[in-house]
């Protein structure tokens, strides 16, 4: 019915323009739709509670995860301590505790390599339970590359000195390894030292309170001491039944809350219970000047007269050569008197044996 019509190609281009141009102007169109509905909802998904973010978009596993060693260790707020971190550090690196050495060198009981102030630098990480139910603080056992780490140092330089120590141990053995020790040069820098220090005390800090569930209540000087014990014993002050039970058990846990600062002078004689604890161990006989300093400090009285309290303990927790000079002067004493009876009884035997004779 239509007549018969001819294209040509020119038409036919702008033809295909145009179908082109309308095609993408509706699909401009359906963009803009939902963009409008985006903004009217945008508020409403902003008025959600932002910590059930978390819950919803973390995997399960990740949320149940506890924070490692390393972490409480890096979250650790000189706040929650009542004495300066900066003091027990500079105790610690004295050479009448840990000392200060800048080269590896070995540890005069167990042949470990030592750093700095006697940080350990071949320790694994260690299993340590907390057995204390009503503690809730968890013992922190990291290993001696996590802590080198998280001071900051780089790994390779501990296996490089890790190296180096062990060949100097085979060479010269332990005894000679340690009359070397002044002259060894220099491995890491005091800001090194300074490093693995901190991140050290900071970890037997943590400790400390593991130990003991009163450590919130107890004086600055109290606090320092017991992390001091944690620094240079470590995990073998579990073995001290008898001063952590009564640091955990004794009349000033049944005590109210208050501050042991202000505990009444009655209560000096538990305190004085508790020194004598730790007087009665090996520790204390092998390292009387470290343990005299230590100790002292358990003294509520402590802060305001540290001399006397240092005296008292002095005064009281004798020397180990002392009591073995003592003990053998006495047993000397007693031999001797015994062997004069019985030189004198010997004498007497003669005598009469004379008397026969010459009868």
């Amino acid at each position: 019915m239509f007549p018969s019509m001819r294209v040509s190609p020119r038409q036919l281009v702008l033809l295909l323009f145009a179908v082109l141009c309308a095609c993408k102007c509706g699909a401009a169109a359906g963009q803009t739709t939902p963009a409008v509905t985006t903004e009217a909802t945008a508020p409403l998904r902003s008025a959600a509670p932002a910590i059930a973010l978390p819950d919803t978009e973390s995997p399960p596993s990740q949320l149940a995860a506890e924070p490692s060693a390393v972490q409480l260790l890096g979250s650790f707020n000189d706040a929650d301590i009542k004495f300066d971190l900066r003091d027990l550090m500079e105790i610690l690196r004295d050479r009448r505790h840990e000392g200060w050495v800048l080269a590896a060198y070995p540890d005069p009981k167990t042949g470990h390599p030592l750093i700095g102030a006697g940080f350990t630098l071949d320790l694994p990480a260690r299993e340590h339970p907390q057995s204390d139910p009503l503690n809730p603080y968890p013992f922190l056992e990291p290993s001696s590359a996590d802590l080198w780490r998280a001071a900051g140092l780089d790994s390779g330089r501990l296996q490089s000195i890790l190296d180096q120590y062990g060949d100097r141990f085979s060479m010269w053995k332990r005894k000679r390894f340690r009359q070397k020790i002044r002259a060894l040069p220099p491995q890491i820098t005091d800001e090194d030292a300074t490093l693995l220090l901190r991140i050290s005390a900071i970890q037997a800090i943590y400790n400390a309170r593991a130990y003991c569930r009163n450590f919130e209540r107890m004086s600055a000087s109290q606090q320092m001491a017991l992390s001091q014990l944690v620094y240079q014993m470590g995990v073998n002050l579990a073995h001290f039944d008898q001063f952590l039970s009564l640091i955990n058990n004794g009349t000033q846990a049944e005590e109210s809350e208050a501050s042991l600062e202000t505990i009444p002078s009655g209560d000096r004689e538990y305190w004085r219970t508790v020194q004598h604890s730790l007087m009665q161990s090996q520790w204390a006989k092998l390292y009387r000047t470290r343990a005299i300093a230590v100790i002292a400090m358990l003294d509520p009285a402590y802060a305001d007269d540290p001399a006397t309290a240092e005296r008292f303990v002095s005064a009281t927790l004798r020397p180990a050569v002392a009591h073995r000079h003592r003990n053998r002067q006495t047993s000397l004493n007693q031999v001797s008197s015994n062997s004069g009876n019985s030189q004198a009884g010997g004498h007497r035997k003669k005598s009469r044996a004379h008397a026969k004779h010459r009868a």
